[in-house]
């Protein structure tokens, strides 16, 4: 289902022959999967599912009741069992015992893992007494944009009787907590007939005794207020109507291409950041609208939105009936600038004593009229996510101010979800950033050998990476083979000519409107002939020149323009060869090519460095495993130029070597991750060999 439409009813997946043989812990992973598989029902990494179950205690052996109950930091939509923490009911009845109010309501998490059953590694959420305390076996928590739009109203309860009238009740806004777990018990007490409760500015809660019948339940109260909205809203402008209208699509991505490279330039001081870009029809609808400056200066609703999204977004000034990019680019320092000091305004207003220092106060969310949305974060997924969320936003927006007044959170509690003491543990506590952590690279000739190892590489290291290549059967195989490693969100392909100027300044406006901009650049694209000068055409000399020397210009070229768009630097790492240092005996238009490689690299070295662009050259040497040259009319080339075949020619290359050793691509990718790495951040201009050793490419 699309994150840009509400869409009609959501339908019940539920299979009872597939469900038929399984228990109720498996149960309710089916449960909580089919919840998480429509983004309509939950947002990635939102809600949580819950169920209460007899099971032998691993010690007595008698039977005791056990909470199942989705871990911290899981997602309903793609967990496995051991997503779940586990824990006995007994002992979380007995923390009221413990619970000294609402003051001290932060402390009750510490006691959960003392709850543990069966020694689950699994930790508990915050919201596990949400679950516990409800006398129920089954309990979804979940965050539809739909009842979220009920909830974030600002007559939310009226609304609440008007469509549920005592099926679904309603609690005012609390902090997820012990404190609201204990509310929720009470309510249940007090309205036995209920069959859940809307939480004000959070979300939905639902429970039954059979896992079947609250998945269904579930749904059920969603889709009526679906259906509600869909007859309520059919004939009201939404966000008051359309004030600009779209541009084209391919002008979209031309204006998000200008501004996305700028706009990571100015937040990328502390901390590089990967960019994503949306211009769904939900987007679009909301950024070109009359009332948006006024909705998206409330902020959002739900804890889980503004957790991803910050409190609110950045408004680009951008007129689409009259656009005036370059203007825009010049009043967007200050914007970022002004967004930075009301953010920075806003931790002084509400901060406590105990409050954590101030975090990045640069947006998340840039909304652009007429153009889309952009979010910027720490990695793409995340960038993605956030930008998922804020859509969950927009749709809330849009049915809650149709039928009422849509409200944010007060600003109070906003900051005090963001800057939780809770949540900083829980950052302190995620693993420390990899070294290329958003970084990302374009690799030319990225479905061959060198090229994809290098980029497997760069992947490992928490890179982002675009393969380029002339070769569209290569690359969609080698982009299906790294998502699956690394994931679908960190790898994208684009068919690129080295030898075009329009196919070379295509892929970086498309590297920019998937990724943000780039930080390290691979010219890797190349061929390779043998042939005495005598027999050497001017056909060949031209293509030698053409993809290996013009080719390598034009990709720097345009990284110039890119990476000085940004402002913090690059690194630029050239793959030539030993023979751009070493003659060669058949091969004068290959050699020479790749030394005219290796002098531009040290032109540009010159060039870049007072912009921080770093430019270094790796030469490889006789890499024939994976590689596409050495395939062909190539390799029977050199073994006849040599005097050998085929097998006897890499034998051949590794005798000639002072270290007697084979050169595999891997090699030169462990050359190429260290010219792209902090590790060689003072160094610019420099050769490294990657050949097993070879004296006539010793460098003097």
């Amino acid at each position: 289902m699309s994150k840009g439409a509400e869409g009609g009813s959501i339908a019940n997946g539920w299979d009872a022959a597939t469900a038929a043989g399984m228990s109720e812990p498996e149960k309710l992973l089916y449960r909580s999967n089919l919840l998480g598989s429509d983004k309509r029902v939950t947002n990635y990494g939102g809600g949580n599912t819950s169920a209460k179950v007899m099971q032998p205690d691993p010690l007595t052996g008698e039977d005791v009741e056990v909470l199942w109950v989705k871990g911290s930091g899981g997602d309903i939509g793609s967990m496995a069992m051991d997503g779940f923490a586990t824990l006995y009911m007994e002992k979380l009845r007995a923390l009221k015992d413990k619970y000294r109010g609402v003051a001290y309501e932060d402390e009750m998490v510490g006691y959960l893992p003392h709850c543990t059953f069966d020694l689950n590694p699994r930790a508990s959420s915050i919201d596990t007494p949400l679950h516990a305390y409800v006398p129920k076996k089954h309990v979804d928590h979940v965050h539809p944009d739909a009842v979220i739009a009920i909830a974030a109203a600002e007559n939310s309860e009226e609304l609440t009787r008007r469509i549920y009238g005592d099926e679904i009740g309603w609690l005012p806004w609390k902090r997820p907590g012990y404190e609201l777990g204990l509310w929720l018990e009470t309510f249940c007490r007090e309205n036995p007939e209920a069959k859940g409760v809307v939480l004000e500015s959070h979300g939905l809660f639902t429970w039954a005794d059979d896992a079947e019948e609250c998945y269904a339940l579930t749904l059920k109260i969603i889709n009526r207020a679906i259906e509600w909205f869909g007859e309520e809203t059919k004939d009201v402008a939404a966000f008051g109507g359309e004030a600009h209208q779209a541009l084209p699509p391919e002008e979209r991505r031309r204006v998000a291409a200008r501004l996305m490279p700028a706009i990571r330039g100015m937040i990328s001081g502390e901390s590089h950041k990967v960019g994503h870009f949306d211009d769904c029809d939900a987007v679009l609808q909301f950024a070109g609208a009359r009332d948006m400056a006024r909705l998206a200066a409330l902020g959002t609703s739900c804890p889980d939105h503004f957790l991803r999204t910050k409190i609110r977004p950045l408004v680009v000034e951008f007129d689409p009936s009259s656009p005036d990019l370059d203007a825009t680019l010049e009043r967007l320092r200050g914007m970022v600038e002004e967004y930075r000091a009301e953010y920075a305004a806003y931790y002084e207003r509400c901060k406590h004593d105990d409050s954590p220092v101030m975090r990045d106060p640069n947006a998340v969310v840039y909304l652009v009229p007429g153009v889309g949305m952009i979010t910027f974060a720490k990695d793409k997924a995340t960038a993605r996510i956030s930008g998922e969320f804020y859509v969950n936003a927009i749709n809330v927006m849009r049915n809650a101010d149709a039928v009422s007044t849509y409200t944010g959170l007060p600003e109070q509690e906003a900051f005090d979800i963001e800057y939780w003491l809770l949540e900083e543990a829980k950052l302190q506590r995620m693993p420390k950033p990899k070294s290329l952590a958003g970084r990302v690279a374009i690799v030319t000739g990225g479905a061959g050998g060198i090229g994809a190892a290098t980029a497997l590489r760069y992947l490992s290291q928490g890179a982002c990476v675009m393969l380029a290549d002339i070769d569209a059967e290569a690359l969609a195989s080698t982009r299906g083979a790294m998502a699956g490693a690394y994931g679908a969100d960190v790898v994208r392909t684009v068919e690129m000519d080295v030898t075009s100027e329009d196919a070379v300044a295509a892929a970086y406006a498309e590297i920019a409107v998937e990724f943000g901009g780039v930080d390290i650049v691979v010219s890797n694209a190349g061929i390779a002939s043998s042939a005495k000068v005598e027999d050497t055409t001017l056909e060949l000399w031209n293509r030698n020149m053409s993809i290996l020397s013009t080719g390598y210009f034009l990709v720097s070229r345009d990284a110039f323009k890119l990476l000085k768009a940004q402002g913090i630097g690059g690194s630029m790492i050239f793959v030539a060869s030993k023979n751009g240092l070493a003659a060669s005996p058949g091969a004068a238009a290959y050699c020479t090519a790749k030394a005219s490689e290796i002098h531009l690299a040290r032109c540009l070295a010159l060039e870049g460095a007072p912009e921080g662009i770093r430019v270094n050259v790796v030469n490889p040497d006789a890499v024939l495993s994976g590689s596409k040259i050495w395939s062909g009319e190539w390799l029977e080339q050199r073994a006849s130029t040599y005097g050998t075949d085929k097998e006897g020619l890499q034998q051949m290359y590794r005798e000639r070597s002072l270290l007697k050793r084979d050169v595999l691509p891997e090699d030169i990718a462990a050359a190429c991750y260290f010219f792209a790495s902090d590790e060689s951040a003072k160094s610019t201009g420099n050769i490294v060999n990657v050949d097993a050793g070879n004296v006539q490419s010793f460098t003097r």
